[in-house]
């Protein structure tokens, strides 16, 4: 399975063991990831805010990246997922729009065919394929390990554009879980908004999303969290501290990405898949894994 990496921006500046992990898990899995150093960052829903125009220019060259190397996309971020494909929407459901998105590419020699296909990591894990590589390459099991799945609100809204199958009631996230020997753990803030997109603008309120997200999975038995979007780990991982000082609550639990949580069932040690990196210790997680 050979796919253009669309790393996004902050896997390669703030959550670098993101890249790490997702580098060392296509390793693990045979997949062939291209990563596509020549793209733009996705906006994030931000550039769109300014100039609609501007925003669906910039990931349509990025998907003419894509298309000039035959092949499809695959993002480690919901953020970036739900951004992307966002614009995808509104290129092909107006063909007048699209010639005027190419005709802004075109002087710097690219064009939107609409050829290529944009995919979270987790949906590509989630196909028969996928699936069935994952089964049969595992060397750690994650037996005893309970796990807490976060989407991240861009990767399942609107519902339209995500690949889950139920947006409302995704099984996705929790179904590579249980192929790698965890034990999915249901809880209502897995499709919540982590708070992340107001931080700046009312930490306070941002703060007290994530930490009802993490109180609410540690109150459904949760050993560890796993995310799919770096942007929902920052708030879920790195305010953990100023959460607790909000809250007055310990909501200490440890924040995977879901590429750590895959390398780590395919035998990839905690060190090389940058887990001792996080702000709230790991080490939890081996010690569940050491007594099974």
């Amino acid at each position: 399975m050979k796919f253009a990496l669309f790393t996004g921006c902050v896997a390669k500046g703030a959550t670098r063991e993101l890249m790490l992990s997702t580098t060392k898990a296509a390793e693990g899995l045979g997949f062939d990831f291209i990563e596509m150093k020549s793209a733009s960052c996705c906006g994030a829903g931000v550039v769109s805010e300014k100039s609609p125009l501007l925003a669906d220019a910039l990931n349509a060259r990025s998907f003419s990246i894509a298309e000039k190397q035959g092949l499809d996309i695959v993002t480690i971020c919901s953020t970036c997922q739900g951004t992307l494909k966002k614009t995808e929407a509104h290129l092909n459901a107006d063909a007048d729009y699209k010639k005027k998105v190419n005709d802004v590419l075109k002087e710097g020699g690219h064009q939107y065919n609409g050829k290529t296909r944009i995919k979270h990591f987790a949906n590509i894990l989630a196909t028969e394929e996928g699936m069935a590589r994952l089964k049969e390459r595992i060397k750690r099991p994650l037996t005893g390990l309970k796990v807490a799945a976060f989407y991240g609100c861009y990767v399942l809204r609107p519902s339209e554009n995500s690949d889950f199958e139920n947006p409302d009631n995704p099984t996705g996230m929790e179904d590579i879980f249980a192929a790698l020997g965890a034990t999915p753990v249901y809880y209502p803030s897995r499709i919540k908004c982590c708070g992340f997109p107001i931080v700046m603008m009312n930490k306070t309120a941002s703060l007290d999303m994530s930490g009802n997200a993490l109180l609410d999975a540690i109150e459904h038995g949760a050993d560890v969290v796993a995310t799919g979007c770096p942007l929902c780990h920052l708030s879920l991982d790195s305010y953990q501290p100023e959460i607790e000082t909000l809250q007055k609550t310990n909501n200490s639990i440890p924040v995977l990405h879901l590429p750590q949580l895959v390398a780590l069932a395919l035998g990839y040690s905690p060190d090389e898949l940058g887990m001792n990196t996080h702000i709230v210790s790991t080490l939890k997680i081996n010690e569940i894994l050491a007594s099974h």
